[in-house]
């Protein structure tokens, strides 16, 4: 490959690869074309561990003929392998079975004309070297905090760019580019015959926008040494408070249960919940996928279909499914613009903080992490490992591990009592601290 791999080269062989798929037969061909810039940095015990370069591209290619679907990828994006990946495509097509409703998104909802600009690429003039000395200060704020701070997962400096090109045989083709840069950090405390490790990170779109590395290091640190002492406790019912960084995941569960996937599969905790209650009057999940340099922003979805605002949930009442184009046909509904995921989940909270909420308590579980994925998505049934802090008359007294939360998802989502303005903004679903009514917690 001679030719610089850049925005207006991938969209040229969109163009070319979907011209190619018409030849070779198909009714409609959809490509996307994409390339991943950047390096990471880790750092562990004061030296370089690794050093990463990424530069990274492909393509990958969808042709329907008779409503028969084919697809294939290739990393190789000279003309002769991308001719050859066509055919390929368009010779898959002939042995899969035919389905009426696969096929591009209705042409009259592309997102086409001017569109909002989400502010997402912002590159880091970084070298190599400030990466490292980053890296290396973002451990030691965490290393020398304390002397029980004994190891190290180690910290790290992450910078990516990421160029995407869509296209299909509807005359649409569009691109964008986001930039993704973090800095991280993981260390183990000892005490007695104790051991804990905790973390802490930051993420953005814009280098301006990341936490001080070495606060990072330094709230690393400080969380892993408030892990030490950590008790088992009795098997009891009590509140259970998830953290900022749990909550978003925890609404996660509803939003795969009213995925278009999960509604026609018939493999939903919330099959046809749309205008059921199945939250409290208080909470509401808006999407908002044109918030500048959000992580989950979209101008267009990965059928290059408009997004657009909308409440999923309103007054705690389902107000809409998460349906791409081929969901919302067997479904006999419209693409809510969601193929390719969700584009920033927003819950309003209705307290202040985190803190708030556990100045409310007389007891209960605060959970600050969760091991395992005991969560069935077509009973709702949930069953997590989880380690955190146990709260009573309003503080926290002591760290607790080795428990386990259980309950079933239907009854948790009901049982929400609080929700914190505190939300995460690395994540795509911002929720705040969230607050559950009687869990059962199983322990000794």
């Amino acid at each position: 490959m001679h030719k610089e791999i850049n925005q207006e080269f991938l969209e040229t062989i969109v163009a070319d690869v979907i011209e190619q798929a018409s030849i070779e037969g198909a009714d409609q061909a959809e490509v996307i074309a994409f390339k991943d810039t950047g390096f990471g940095v880790t750092a562990r015990m004061g030296d370089i561990e690794n050093i990463e370069y990424t530069n990274g591209c492909g393509l990958t290619v969808t042709v329907y003929i008779n409503s028969r679907k084919g697809t294939a990828s290739t990393s190789d994006l000279n003309s002769s392998a991308l001719k050859e990946t066509t055919r390929k495509a368009c010779s898959f097509a002939k042995y899969t079975a035919a389905d009426d409703c696969s096929g591009l998104a209705d042409e009259g909802l592309m997102a086409n004309g001017k569109l909002p600009d989400v502010d997402l690429q912002h590159n880091w003039s970084i070298s190599v070297d400030s990466a490292t000395k980053m890296a290396i200060e973002c451990e030691a704020a965490a290393l020398n905090l304390d002397e029980k701070i004994v190891n190290s997962e180690g910290g790290n400096v992450n910078t990516n760019t990421a160029t995407r090109v869509y296209g299909n045989s509807h005359g649409f083709l569009k691109s964008h580019q986001k930039t993704n840069h973090s800095v991280g950090c993981v260390v183990v405390a000892s005490q007695e015959n104790e051991k804990q490790r905790d973390y802490w990170y930051s993420s953005s779109r814009h280098p301006e926008d990341l936490e001080n590395h070495k606060q990072i290091g330094k709230k690393a640190g400080l969380r892993t040494l408030n892990r030490l002492g950590s008790k088992k406790i009795d098997t009891t019912e009590a509140p259970v408070l998830f953290s900022p960084q749990l909550a978003g995941g925890f609404i996660g569960h509803a939003i795969s249960a009213l995925s278009g996937s999960a509604q026609y599969r018939k493999a939903s905790f919330l099959l046809d919940a749309m205008e059921k209650k199945i939250f409290p009057d208080f909470l509401s999940i808006e999407e908002r996928p044109h918030i500048p340099r959000g992580m989950a922003s979209r101008v267009f979805d990965a059928e290059g279909v408009t997004t657009q605002d909308r409440d999923i949930v309103s007054n705690g009442k389902v107000e809409g499914n998460l349906l791409n184009s081929y969901s919302a046909r067997r479904l006999n509904m419209i693409t809510t613009a969601n193929a390719g995921g969700y584009h920033n989940l927003i819950v309003p909270g209705t307290t202040d903080d985190q803190q708030a909420i556990i100045s409310t308590m007389r007891r209960g579980l605060l959970v600050q992490e969760l091991i395992g994925q005991g969560v069935n998505n077509v009973t709702g049934d949930y069953s997590r490992g989880a380690a955190g802090y146990w709260i009573e008359n309003g503080m926290i007294v002591h760290p607790v591990h080795e428990v386990t939360i259980s309950g079933n998802l239907l009854d948790m989502y009901k049982n929400i009592l609080m929700i914190g303005n505190d939300y995460d903004q690395k994540s795509g679903i911002r929720c705040g601290a969230l607050l559950i009514d009687k869990l059962k917690i199983s322990g000794n």
